[in-house]
């Protein structure tokens, strides 16, 4: 990449405000937004959503790549965690995360970032790399802000 990744997300989040335009149905969105980071991320190998049920597990939502885990319980691997904190989490190596759940083998860095809209934990955003050390800070900053390009075009009703 020989531009910056500020520079990169900023490019991004215009493409995405361009091509979130004039629909605001939340499923459709979704699936839009996960091929578009699949297209426009490098070295990733699965990229979707998990969303929240109703006093449950995380339910495999819309995505990009091989076939996945499809429930993932609250407070349990780097999405269930993420979840439950609210938090978006960078994992350099997910061997080294306590916990792990491995829906597929090759993955070995992670980016989790929840989906909340208007306080309520609506799912999380994960995007699993081959490799060590894939994404950082900068990474986390720029997926939160392309999700809040997401939460602002989305009327989220289900």
């Amino acid at each position: 990449m020989s531009e910056s990744k500020e520079q990169f997300y900023q490019s991004l989040s215009e493409q995405l405000t361009a091509l979130l335009e004039g629909e605001t149905n939340w499923l459709t969105n979704l699936s839009q937004f996960s091929a578009f980071l699949n297209m426009q991320l490098e070295d990733i190998n699965w990229v979707g959503f998990y969303l929240s049920q109703p006093d449950s597990d995380l339910l495999l939502g819309p995505f990009q790549g091989n076939v996945a885990c499809v429930r993932i319980p609250l407070g349990k691997g780097v999405c269930g965690t993420a979840a439950q904190k609210q938090k978006t989490l960078v994992v350099e190596d997910v061997d080294q995360f306590d916990g792990h759940i491995a829906c597929d083998a090759r993955s070995r860095s992670e980016v989790v970032c929840p989906l909340v809209i208007d306080g309520k934990l609506w799912g999380v955003l994960d995007i699993d790399s081959p490799s060590l050390n894939r994404f950082d800070q900068q990474d986390a900053d720029g997926l939160e802000n392309l999700m809040k390009i997401l939460i602002d075009a989305t009327e989220w009703s289900r």
